[in-house]
């Protein structure tokens, strides 16, 4: 390891660089120039001390600097060893979302794509399941430099999260109590989607029914049904709730409104059987937009949060680590389904 230590005594001289940077670049150029290999142990966290001189706390920065790119990995009381020599990579990010749904699929790509190639990936998910949720921070645990979570809306979850670092977490898409040090960038549920039914008061009215699909045991978020009854009540529409669609149970001068996306397509497909017309005999609306939405049946009118830009918001969290405290406001986009 004398190697080792001469390069950090170079990186010494570039004044531009705090201590930890020093010990971070210093072991770069070791992998760079093949004097160190994957499967290599670094020195201890004494060893640094008593060599270089600096504070316990700066080497173990750097190494959870490398810890976080995916280079370096920690083994209970065995110390610090190489885990892979890619020295271009940034950051590796755990990403855990509900599933993969077409709305986060577009927060993704974007999210991927805004980041670029120097930022590793991977992506998890819980589909709304404390166990699987559980089994995952488990297994990722201390293996990321950033940690992206759509959490399940329960006291447990948050408690679970407070087990990573704040500067490592960031919470997407669903809004979870935390301390105020941890940063979020997520949307809401109840009073933004109770006022884009006001504003489709005249286009509800129409319809002699209205009908909410919801099931309390998914991932629905209840923030939509508390806005959709008092919407109901406060402006007496005949209204109902139902867990599903039952196949070619569609009725005409009914208001259809989806939260998933497998029931849409039902009706969408049970219309073009009885001939009925979108937007004037059955009236849809629908939650999270997405590109299909916009095109098929001249348009599904929406209620959504801009994925996209929550994407980019997360992304660049990500890049610069300024704290943030952020809610993305859902807005309506109207379409000929309404």
């Amino acid at each position: 390891m004398s190697i080792l230590f001469e390069n950090i005594n170079k990186q010494k001289e570039i004044v531009t660089l705090t201590k930890h940077e020093q010990i971070v670049n210093a072991i770069l150029n070791a992998l760079e120039s093949k004097e160190l290999k994957k499967g290599d142990r670094l020195p201890s966290i004494n060893k640094m001390v008593a060599e270089i001189g600096f504070a316990r706390k700066t080497i173990v920065k750097a190494y959870e600097d490398l810890k976080g790119r995916g280079i370096v990995e920690s083994k209970n009381f065995k110390g610090y060893y190489i885990a892979d020599v890619n020295t271009n990579t940034k950051l590796r990010v755990a990403l855990l979302l509900f599933a993969f749904h077409s709305f986060q699929e577009d927060f993704y790509n974007t999210f991927r794509k805004e980041l670029g190639k120097k930022y590793i990936i991977n992506v998890f998910f819980h589909h709304n399941n404390i166990d699987v949720f559980k089994d995952i921070l488990t297994r990722i645990s201390g293996r990321y430099g950033m940690y992206v979570v759509a959490p399940i809306q329960i006291p447990e979850v948050g408690q679970l999260l407070k087990n990573i670092p704040s500067e490592k977490l960031l919470v997407i898409d669903r809004h979870i109590p935390l301390p105020n040090d941890y940063s979020y960038i997520t949307q809401e549920f109840e009073y933004s989607t109770y006022n884009q039914l006001k504003k489709l008061l005249p286009e509800i009215k129409k319809y002699k029914k209205f009908i909410l699909f919801f099931k309390e045991d998914s991932d629905n978020p209840i923030g939509v049904l508390k806005a959709f009854n008092k919407f109901v009540q406060e402006y007496n529409i005949d209204a109902k709730v139902e867990k599903e669609y039952k196949s070619e149970s569609i009725t005409k001068n009914t208001l259809y409104f989806f939260i998933s996306d497998i029931h849409l397509w039902e009706i969408l497909k049970d219309s073009k059987l009885k001939s009925y017309t979108i937007g004037k005999d059955v009236g849809v609306l629908a939650h999270n937009d997405n590109a299909i939405k916009e095109i098929i049946f001249g348009g599904i009118t929406t209620i959504s949060t801009d994925f996209k830009k929550m994407a980019l918001e997360s992304a660049g969290y990500i890049k610069f680590r300024e704290p943030t405290r952020k809610i993305i406001p859902s807005e309506l986009i109207h379409r000929n389904s309404l």
